[in-house]
């Protein structure tokens, strides 16, 4: 049997690719939307994708189950769990509590292990050819290593109403009633890890134990001593935020993520035309510098989603496909680059992209205000915008800012001063220049405080040791 983890650092989410070497034939589970990964490591063992499934509705990337069916035929299990709310609006082989997907000696059994959603699924998963005895299960968003699947997104970022307390008590129970009557040795493959917004611990380690974790993770005593109410407390304590575009991705993971099928490379733009286009506002400028070159000039008008591991978190940040039909631009420094890019915003659902450039000469630009932390005080703000978690606002913050997260900033308009200007921090500066980029983009008088929270904190701390004349 070929088990392998396909990582995805962006997002912190795991996917798997399980394969029978004897019959030639591999099942992805919870695959993204750039499926390129998948087919060649398919290829490498020299196996052929008969069957693609997921563990449940994802509310933090699109799913690349349609995707990868319509590229290599292979069949499509979802969940059919969860009642008629939680139904898939699209063709699938219905996955039940018990059913099971087999390949050659492998045996993939699905164990309906509700709580983080109503419809969610498990696969046990038995290598028929070293034993008779499961021995490996995907758990999912389920169980992670150290932590579980939050049962509040749903409430959160999908409309619900006080569902997390339901879907706290179905944790109890799956644990209760699958996860721990399952052999210690069991190994468990979450589909995320540590950085994810689905939990409020997870661990960095890839993979577990089902005896670990029933000795050593925070909740073991609570199902030890058979304490729900003291479980759920604890669970729904502290969760972090959940950022607003987890209600587009349950939305269109439900009814089918659209299939792109085969993308042609990014081609590089005349600067003149792009000129011409930002000018009149059909085409969305991505500036993918870091923030303190941001600082120093930008194309007017774009929006800061910087290069590197996080380029589909900010950028479902700030821009939303529902509400903003215009194509993008991306800067980067050759096509290779603006291809990954893409690779990363596909997998949040931003498929509209037009091209790329190499720079900014030519483009209309302006420089971002800034505001150094010792002119804080006495300027007239209109609001002082804590951009961080709601954890990090309440350890420590500017007295008198107001906390609304970046992931949560552009569909809530409604919290922010219709006049004036907002002074915006986060921790460090990064995730600051991304949502006030979509603020100024949006019409927002936005003044960066350069440094935010570290150069604050930094400030008043030299300011309490200068001794006094």
């Amino acid at each position: 049997m070929l088990l392998e983890r396909i990582y995805d650092e962006d997002l912190a989410q795991a996917s798997y690719l399980i394969g029978c070497q004897a019959k030639g034939e591999a099942v992805v589970v919870d695959g993204r939307r750039d499926i390129a990964v998948y087919q060649a490591l398919a290829a490498k063992n020299g196996m052929k994708i008969v069957a693609v499934t997921e563990t449940h509705i994802h509310a933090d990337y699109l799913s690349g189950t349609r995707e990868l069916a319509a590229a290599t035929g292979a069949k499509i299990y979802v969940s059919g769990e969860g009642g008629p709310d939680w139904q898939y609006g699209f063709e699938g082989e219905r996955l039940f509590d018990g059913d099971t997907i087999t390949l050659g000696n492998i045996r993939i059994k699905a164990l309906h292990t509700p709580g983080h959603t109503p419809e969610h699924l498990s696969f046990l998963v038995t290598d028929g050819a070293f034993s008779e005895d499961a021995g490996y299960l995907l758990s999912g968003d389920f169980v992670f290593s150290g932590d579980l699947g939050r049962p509040d997104l749903l409430d959160e970022a999908a409309g619900g109403v006080d569902t997390r307390f339901a879907g706290a008590k179905q944790l109890f129970a799956s644990l209760r009633d699958k996860f721990l009557t399952l052999p210690d040795y069991v190994q468990v493959h979450p589909a995320h890890g540590a950085g994810s917004a689905c939990g409020k611990a997870l661990g960095a380690i890839p993979s577990s134990t089902v005896g670990y974790e029933r000795l050593y993770a925070w909740w073991g005593p609570y199902l030890a001593a058979n304490d729900e109410q003291g479980f759920v407390d604890e669970l729904l304590d502290g969760q972090p935020d959940a950022h607003a575009y987890f209600g587009r991705m349950k939305r269109e993971n439900r009814e089918g993520p659209a299939v792109m099928g085969d993308r042609a490379p990014l081609a590089e733009l005349d600067p003149a035309a792009v000129a011409q286009a930002l000018a009149a506002d059909t085409l969305t400028f991505i500036d993918t510098r870091s923030n303190d070159q941001v600082h120093q000039g930008t194309v007017t008008g774009s929006l800061n989603v910087p290069a590197g591991k996080s380029v589909a978190s900010f950028g479902a940040w700030v821009v939303n496909p529902e509400t903003d039909p215009n194509p993008l631009v991306l800067l980067a420094d050759d096509q290779e680059t603006a291809q990954d890019m893409w690779d990363h915003l596909v997998r949040v659902g931003i498929d509209n992209v037009a091209g790329y450039v190499t720079g900014i000469t030519g483009l209309p630009t302006s420089t971002p205000k800034l505001i150094q932390p010792e002119e804080l005080e006495g300027f007239e703000a209109a609001m002082v915008l804590d951009v961080r978690n709601r954890t990090e606002h309440t350890a420590g913050r500017i007295p008198g800012s107001h906390q609304l997260s970046g992931g949560r900033v552009m569909w809530h308009l409604d919290e922010l001063p219709a006049r004036g200007t907002i002074v915006s921090y986060c921790q460090s500066g990064v995730r600051n220049a991304v949502a006030a980029s979509a603020l100024r983009r949006a019409g927002y008088d936005v003044v960066e405080l350069d440094g935010s929270y570290n150069a604050w904190t930094a400030y008043r701390q030299a300011r309490e040791t200068i001794p006094a004349n």
